[in-house]
């Protein structure tokens, strides 16, 4: 039964998922920790972290995160599949639509209108981990009382060196991992 339902969580996330695993983010949330409970809020925010960190697709990455940890290696296997066959379905029929009337005002019109949602659903996920690693499982609170400071620093200086020097995303999460750990380590 797990089986079933892993595969049918992540088929949807997979068939909603629009605009790639950032998109993804809030609606394997939805699944795994609002609808099934199968993880909590934290699990969930390292589960992704781990999924960002290791190389490959980050849905995909965190499919087979929760599978292995909900049902083990099956799990894992039912999880990942189930994120990938809408996939495969719909980029195939995109393509050949796209392909066949790419020229038409439709399509683009389409993908305009598309365009603004992902960037929303991308908001949204990122906002959410930004919450819980400034505030922890708590609520927001009306003041800046409860805001993680170590957090926070490391948070806007990843934000800093990202956008003033490009630098690579990588070397940005070692540098980050590291501060954690020497920071966490002394405070």
């Amino acid at each position: 039964m797990i089986y079933l339902q892993l595969l049918w969580s992540f088929v949807q996330i997979g068939l909603f998922s629009i605009g790639g695993g950032y998109a993804a983010m809030p609606l394997i949330q939805n699944q795994v920790v609002d609808i099934h409970g199968w993880l909590t809020m934290n699990q969930f925010a390292d589960i992704m972290t781990i999924a960002e960190m290791t190389p490959g697709p980050i849905a995909i990455n965190a499919a087979t995160f929760v599978g292995i940890r909900i049902a083990g290696i099956p799990g894992a296997l039912v999880s990942t599949l189930g994120c990938i066959l809408p996939a495969c379905f719909i980029v195939t029929l995109l393509a050949f639509v796209y392909y066949r009337f790419k020229g038409l005002s439709l399509v683009q019109g389409v993908l305009s209108g598309l365009r603004p949602a992902v960037v929303a659903m991308i908001a949204s996920a990122g906002l959410s981990l930004l919450i819980l690693s400034l505030y922890g499982q708590r609520a927001l609170p009306a003041d800046l009382g409860g805001v993680n400071l170590i957090s926070a620093g490391i948070f806007a200086v990843a934000l800093f060196v990202l956008r003033r020097w490009k630098t690579s995303p990588v070397w940005v999460m070692l540098g980050a991992g590291a501060a954690g750990v020497l920071l966490y380590s002394i405070f």
